[in-house]
């Protein structure tokens, strides 16, 4: 699990803009003309349309896209009672994970109130500026009390995540695991550890999908709920049992499911082994779960374990519920999120995970072959599809069960917009991380005392996507990340300098490769061991001997000297004679990759073909289908000499070698990124009615200029990634002095699922 501190969190909240969201504009408002139409006198019109037909408000205004997060403060996380205003910070980052998970604005309301009749009437009073209310944080028994009285009395969707959010996660992974465990819903005894919001309405969720009450036990923190205690209110007395049961020892033998809401380190390892064959445990208290995981599969390696925690499979996280809920509920403009909205939500999660995993997953969230089994029965929380299949069908059981106002006639072009609404294909950049962290690899950074690469190879340690290793003067490492407050605790210091024997023998056996590498090419061992002091050569011979998996530098280095001792130290891979690199650019148009951005200065046809293939190889790489334009100052032969008919050659033989590829040119950008355009003009064309996905340029200088307009023009509402090199026959990848730290991690994580990628083709993952 990623540990933060204190410092790290404040300073998170409060440099820049303090807190996490701000409202920005919609509409253009630059000119007189757009502020009249914005406000006086323009807005009226919509404001008389609204009072003819309330429902306009949908058409024109957010109200559709509108969700309030409202919150008292009296239950916050495992904080309890702070208070209003203290938990605004967790509200915050609930509108934060709406936004950028499923494109909903959100808007955190703290309520300063605790009595329940009086907080309705507040979240009532201004109900109609929503779309929907999520309601949070707020303390059991009155949270049942408020949710169902604003559910009856509002007209636009109200849900208490605490209490739904994980009761729809863990049934769907419920449903998943009881199948295989090879039994049935209806015959398993389910102990329920906790009896709060969430552990009732998971319980009466798990009812509705079949499990018997009878066959449930609940245990608050005075034992279990028995029908003779009077302590209980109306809500636990639903799960009392006349079973002579009074701990959770008790409960729990013979037991074929465990389910934890309540607090950590309560379930003992004698007490899994008492349970019935091929247990179920869902310990999701956090940050201490009831067992942790590796206690539960020490004590019964049959157990099928589920818990809130990301570092272990089947993560129970709410995440994986509430964007796609109310984003399916306020795209029908949906009058409640009933019963029927749930349960679909909980079929189609369980059915996302049942489903044979798309190279999408495979690749960009394990870099393995994820199947339906113990280790996957609930779907990855940042799983591109859950935006689809989840919003999908929230959306078609409000319209089947009647509370749907706007409903959907062409599912085909909702699922088209659910997908391009993020803009930023799914979390790009996330996404490569959660690939990397599947299998962290061991990453060496050459400019081990540059400032941001220090703090780089921290990071990158502390979310888990590498094992870093910084070459350079270790007492210096250290001074400049103390002075950095950073803490290198699991990062690997290698002074190349040391007089050991062992860095002698480790220098003279990588000499000893490199010589014969090069024997052909003038090297002399002497030559070879002389390099071995120096850096780029050090590290790279760490990957190409297996002392280390991939490589990353260019903060301090030339570009020219570094690609040297690439060609050197690693070659190319067999069947090029050249490799090429490009920046990703990734903005609200999607992902767009510009080759070749570093490598090759003044291509001839035979370097701009190989640019061209492994441009085909990047975009697949990070699974996307290539849809390559190649790009000069023409079109398809108004000019037949120089750069253009350079192009136009390439583009002959690409197309008679490689039918099946979607590549044309030349164009001219213009062209390339516009399909109407282009497809009105030149019909003929191979990229005829698709989206240009990838640019190759004829030379260095105009791509390198291309993706550095285009990234200081997604300054705001993007992010480049790059260089990433592609044709070497090693994972080998470059910074460049401009970049920052993040630059930096982006390049790490491309780096280890590059290795990682290696390792599967060599069978050795």
């Amino acid at each position: 699990m990623i540990q933060t501190s204190k410092e790290d969190a404040l300073r998170y909240h409060s440099e820049g803009k303090p807190g996490k969201i701000e409202i920005v504009p919609t509409k253009p408002y630059h000119t007189t003309r757009d502020l009249s139409l914005a406000y006086s006198p323009g807005v009226a019109e919509p404001c008389l349309e609204i009072q003819k037909n309330a429902n306009d408000a949908y058409r024109y205004t957010n109200k559709g896209n509108l969700v309030a997060i409202i919150s008292n403060g009296t239950a916050v996380l495992g904080l309890g009672d702070i208070g209003a205003v203290s938990g605004k910070p967790v509200m915050e980052g609930k509108s934060l994970l709406f936004k950028i998970y499923a494109g909903v604005d959100a808007f955190d309301i703290e309520v300063d109130e605790k009595d329940p009749e009086k907080f309705i009437q507040a979240v009532k009073a201004i109900a109609p500026t929503f779309g929907g209310i999520n309601l949070e944080d707020i303390k059991a028994p009155e949270c049942f009390e408020i949710e169902e009285r604003l559910k009856a009395e509002l007209d636009i969707p109200v849900m208490h995540d605490d209490q739904h959010g994980t009761a729809i996660i863990s049934c769907a992974g419920l449903i998943n695991a009881v199948e295989l465990a090879g039994k049935k819903i209806e015959d398993v005894r389910i102990v329920v550890s906790g009896a709060g919001a969430a552990a009732i309405s998971c319980t009466k969720l798990y009812c509705s999908f079949g499990a018997r009450k009878e066959n449930v036990v609940m245990i608050d923190s005075k034992g279990v709920l028995r029908a003779d205690r009077n302590d209980l209110t109306e809500q636990k007395r639903e799960f009392s049992t006349e079973r002579d049961l009074h701990t959770l020892a008790d409960a729990i033998k013979g037991a074929d499911v465990f389910v934890g809401l309540s607090k950590g380190d309560i379930l003992s390892q004698d007490m899994v082994r008492s349970m019935a064959a091929n247990p179920i445990i869902f310990a999701l208290a956090n940050p201490v779960p009831e067992i942790s995981y590796d206690e539960a599969k020490e004590a019964r390696p049959d157990v099928l374990m589920a818990t809130g925690r990301t570092d272990y499979p089947n993560q129970i996280n709410n995440v994986i519920g509430f964007p796609y809920i109310f984003r399916g509920a306020l795209d029908v403009a949906a009058t409640a999120i009933n019963e029927e909205m749930k349960q679909a939500a909980v079929r189609a999660i369980a059915d996302l995970a049942r489903r044979p995993v798309p190279d999408v997953v495979n690749r960009t969230y394990s870099v393995r072959h994820l199947t339906f089994g113990p280790d996957y029965f609930i779907p990855k929380p940042v799983d591109p599809r859950l935006i689809t299949d989840v919003s999908m069908a929230v959306a078609k059981a409000a319209m089947e069960s009647g509370v749907a106002r706007h409903p959907i006639a062409d599912w085909k072009a909702y699922k088209q917009r659910l997908r391009q609404l993020m803009g930023q294909e799914s979390k790009f950049v996330q996404n490569l991380f959660d690939a990397a962290r599947t299998n962290p690899k061991r990453v060496v950074y050459a400019e081990g005392t540059h400032p941001h690469v220090i703090e780089a190879a921290v990071r990158a340690k502390e979310e888990g996507i590498c094992r870093p290793i910084l070459l350079g003067n270790d007492e210096k490492i250290r001074r400049m990340a103390a002075d950095l407050n950073l803490n290198l605790d699991g990062v690997e210091l290698l002074n190349l300098r040391v007089p050991t024997q062992e860095m002698h023998d480790t220098r003279l056996r990588y000499a000893k490769v490199l010589a014969h590498k090069m024997e052909r090419r003038g090297y002399t061992l002497q030559e070879a061991v002389d390099k071995m002091y120096e850096r780029n050569y050090f590290g790279m011979m760490m990957v190409e001997t297996g002392d280390a998996d991939a490589f990353v530098a260019g903060m301090y280095t030339k570009y020219s000297n570094t690609i040297k001792v690439a060609n050197e130290v690693v070659g190319i891979r067999p069947g090029y004679k050249h490799f090429a690199a490009l920046h990703i650019v990734n903005n609200k148009r999607g992902l767009c990759f510009v080759a070749d951005t570093l490598i090759n200065r003044h291509p001839d046809e035979e370097a701009l073909e190989d640019t061209a293939r492994l441009t085909a190889e990047a975009v697949r790489f990070f699974n996307r289908t290539p849809v390559i334009a190649m790009i000069s100052y023409s079109n398809f032969g108004t000019d037949i000499e120089g750069s253009a008919a350079k192009v136009q050659h390439v583009i002959q033989r690409l197309h008679e070698r490689y039918p099946d590829l979607a590549i044309d040119g030349e164009m001219q950008v213009n062209f390339a990124l516009n399909r109407e355009l282009r497809d009105e003009k030149y019909p003929f064309t191979r990229l005829n009615g698709l989206d240009v996905n990838a640019l190759v340029f004829p030379n260095l200088s105009a791509a390198n200029a291309s993706y550095k307009i285009l990234k200081a023009l997604a300054a705001d509402d993007g992010e480049v990634i790059g260089p990433i090199q592609f044709g070497l026959r090693k994972p080998i990848h470059f910074t460049d002095f401009e970049s920052s730290v993040r630059d930096i991690v982006n390049i790490t994580a491309v780096a280890v699922i590059d290795a990682q990628t290696q390792a599967l083709r060599n069978g050795a993952y």
